[in-house]
């Protein structure tokens, strides 16, 4: 292996270090706890080299649970040219989003910490759209459209990073007997059949 080969596999080891050191100190000690300095400390680094790898003890804290998948987008790429964009979503993301996560009692435990914390919750959701702002890309290539100005990549997009978040809350929150790829899966099929409009409840 070469030397940049080796230098990149010790950064993710420090990241992967650093973000399961956060997620363990919130746990056994609660947020207010975790600092850069104090979760530098337990791996043996820098506060300054904390920082050089996360902007908060909240994005190290999501990570620990929610794993960055940066190759969400390049799978899109990857689908037949001539595979509608829809297909294309449904053939890859059930199974890509079953690899961002560590486990259901993680993910069920990270939603319980964002309702109490705003700043975990927002760290939640800047992983989603980080992704959800790649797929735009993605799918803007593969529509030959403007991504900053065409509503359809746009609305497509959203869809799938609504799609990932939905399923994820609803899997976490479930006995685990479905699997998060088929929470996925249905997720899209209700979407691409219409969601249901529901009545108006009656009162009185």
């Amino acid at each position: 292996m070469t030397p940049q080969g080796l230098r990149e596999r010790k950064k993710q080891a420090t990241r992967a270090a650093l973000s399961q050191a956060a997620w363990a100190m919130m746990l056994e000690q609660g947020l207010k706890a975790v600092s850069p300095e104090s979760v530098a400390e337990i791996v043996g680094v820098s506060g300054r080299t904390f920082r050089n790898y996360f902007f908060s003890v909240e994005e190290a804290i999501v990570e620990a649970a929610v794993r960055h998948v940066e190759s969400v987008a390049d799978a899109v790429r990857a689908r037949p040219a001539d595979e509608p964009v829809w297909d294309a979503l449904a053939a890859v993301l059930p199974d890509m989003v079953a690899t961002m996560v560590s486990s259901r009692e993680d993910v069920a435990t990270l939603s319980r910490a964002g309702r109490e914390n705003p700043a975990i919750l927002a760290a939640h959701l800047t992983t989603i759209d980080r992704i959800a702002r790649q797929l735009t890309e993605a799918i803007a290539e593969r529509m030959g459209t403007d991504p900053e100005q065409d509503m359809s990549t746009r609305l497509l997009a959203a869809a799938a990073g609504v799609t990932m978040r939905t399923s994820l809350e609803v899997w976490s929150a479930g006995d685990g007997s479905t699997s998060l790829s088929d929470v996925v899966r249905a997720a899209l099929a209700q979407l691409r059949s219409g969601v249901p409009q529901g009545g108006i409840a009656e009162t009185g």
